[in-house]
């Protein structure tokens, strides 16, 4: 029991961590501003070359992931596989996991028919699970039968599972859910005698769109990898899907997470899973599924993944787009509550952080470069996260005011002004460049949509415009919610797992 209390103590320091580096941060900024306001402008000016120098290489990673998705979607991989693989691809059969809590009916059906008209691949092959929540079973009840009844033989197989609600010793939320899913499926594939290593498991956000070659591609992918059951499969996540119909604010978020997640596909050192992705079934069972008592269980099942085998677990990229909504839900006050939200769902994969320390503690086997570079992968980050908006767009001005105020007199503060508004130019030449990339991977405009009475050159020049408001957006959903989780996790005010609303 003893042993015990320690434990909780040393895991709860290591939560502390991640917010107290934040508010060390902000307080360090304020106070130099008020005792020393020259060394608060130093602060910030370096604070600021660091940023600009993430943005820089960061956008030299998002031109080489923008590069390859040119290239990989040229390609027709349906008739690739079949000409390269002849049977061989055949062996292999797909289970897609389709966690739902309390969405309609229209948002399920559309990803089914995604699914069953739009994908270049045998539907014969694909084991869907859709996976539904106890506390949403009148709901979801009628929307599963339909659904079955609609799409039963196009699949190989439709399986329904229905988690319990309040099981002891979980989380509401996906994570739960997918554990439970995942159980229920292992019933019916030990029966139907699967081999393991020839099922490919896909996880999908209930609203996710994949593109028609994902199943062709990524089975490709898995095939000629040297080691598919030590490796997850991670695509391009767009935020898509009602893009023209969202408003201006939560376009530019989800265009900004699109983007965001884009620059660490070109760098599988420090590419997690996120949202939707795939891996191997053995894999998944030899972890014992997903964790069901976290909030962020699609980038924790990869660093389960990397425990489990000592490091030899990798995230391969994949450079095929799977595409999801927007939280616009009809209203523009209700989109932006959700917009927040849902960022802070997913700054609250800060909880990796204690996990991940505490994990690679007691594992010996793993090599410690491996261990020093996802941490500080991590760390850095969720650090970043919170602080580079609210320090470059808000306190960084403060030594500068309080110093002009005290009339100090300097060549540094009587050139910080310029030097910071070159630094900001710098970093603005990058966001006008992701601005235009934008623009050029947004979907057709619906045909519901081209009656209005503004033209498609305007509709397409008022999405390139709405990247001014993108200062604003980064520090009211990207600061602001990530120092909300992070403080949340320091104060042992656990979120729980908050699901996103998806319009009709």
């Amino acid at each position: 029991m003893q042993q015990e209390y320690k434990n909780y103590y040393k895991y709860r320091s290591l939560e502390i961590i991640p917010g107290m580096m934040v508010w060390l941060t902000f307080i360090t900024v304020i106070a130099l501003s008020f005792i020393s306001p020259l060394h608060g402008i130093y602060f910030v000016i370096v604070f600021d070359v660091y940023f600009v120098l993430r943005i820089t290489y960061m956008l030299i990673f998002l031109l080489l992931s923008w590069h390859k998705y040119r290239q990989t979607t040229k390609v027709d991989w349906w008739k690739f596989l079949i000409h390269t693989h002849n049977k061989h691809w055949r062996e292999y059969y797909h289970v897609v996991f389709l966690p739902t809590a309390g969405e309609p009916f229209e948002v399920v059906d559309t990803t089914f028919d995604n699914l069953a008209k739009k994908t270049k691949y045998d539907q014969k092959k694909l084991i869907i699970v859709l996976a539904g929540e106890g506390r949403y079973e009148e709901q979801f009840t009628p929307i599963a039968n339909k659904i079955k009844e609609k799409y039963q033989n196009i699949f190989h197989k439709i399986v329904i599972t229905l988690h319990p609600d309040n099981l002891e010793g979980e989380i509401k939320g996906k994570g739960s859910n997918l554990y439970h899913a995942g159980y229920e499926i292992k019933k019916y594939i030990d029966e139907q005698g699967f081999d393991y290593k020839k099922l490919i498991v896909s996880t999908f956000d209930v609203d996710t769109i994949s593109h028609p070659d994902y199943f062709a591609y990524l089975t490709h992918k898995f095939i000629s990898h040297k080691n598919p059951y030590r490796a997850s499969f991670q695509p391009m996540a767009f935020y898509h899907n009602n893009i023209w119909e969202s408003d201006p604010i939560t376009r530019v978020v989800a265009n900004g997470t699109t983007f965001w997640l884009l620059t660490d596909l070109s760098r599988p050192e420090r590419l997690f899973t996120f949202s939707s992705h795939s891996m191997s079934w053995q894999a998944l069972v030899d972890i014992g599924f997903w964790q069901n008592n976290i909030v962020t269980e699609d980038s924790r099942i990869f660093l389960q993944c990397l425990i489990h085998y000592d490091g030899d677990y990798r995230v391969e990229p994949m450079h095929i787009p799977v595409s999801m909504n927007t939280v616009y839900v009809g209203g523009i006050w209700r989109s932006l509550v959700n917009q927040y939200k849902q960022m802070r769902r997913w700054a609250y994969g800060v909880e990796h952080f204690p996990y991940m320390v505490w994990q690679f503690a007691k594992n010996k086997k793993m090599p410690t470069s491996k261990k020093f570079i996802y941490t500080w992968n991590q760390t850095e980050g969720v650090y970043t996260w919170a602080t580079a908006p609210m320090l470059i767009f808000i306190m960084g001005y403060l030594p500068l005011y309080l110093a002009e105020k005290q009339g100090l007199t300097s060549v540094l503060t009587q050139n910080a002004p310029l030097m910071l508004e070159n630094l900001m130019r710098s970093g603005m030449v990058g966001m006008i460049l992701i601005a235009l990339m934008s623009v050029f991977i947004l979907p057709p405009i619906p045909p519901k949509q081209r009656g209005l009475k503004i033209t498609k050159p305007l509709r397409y020049l008022l999405m390139l415009l709405q990247w001014i408001i993108f200062p604003v957006t980064m520090i009211i959903f990207g600061s602001i919610p990530a120092i909300d989780a992070q403080t949340r996790l320091m104060l042992g005010k656990y979120l729980g797992f908050w699901v996103t609303e998806k319009k009709k």
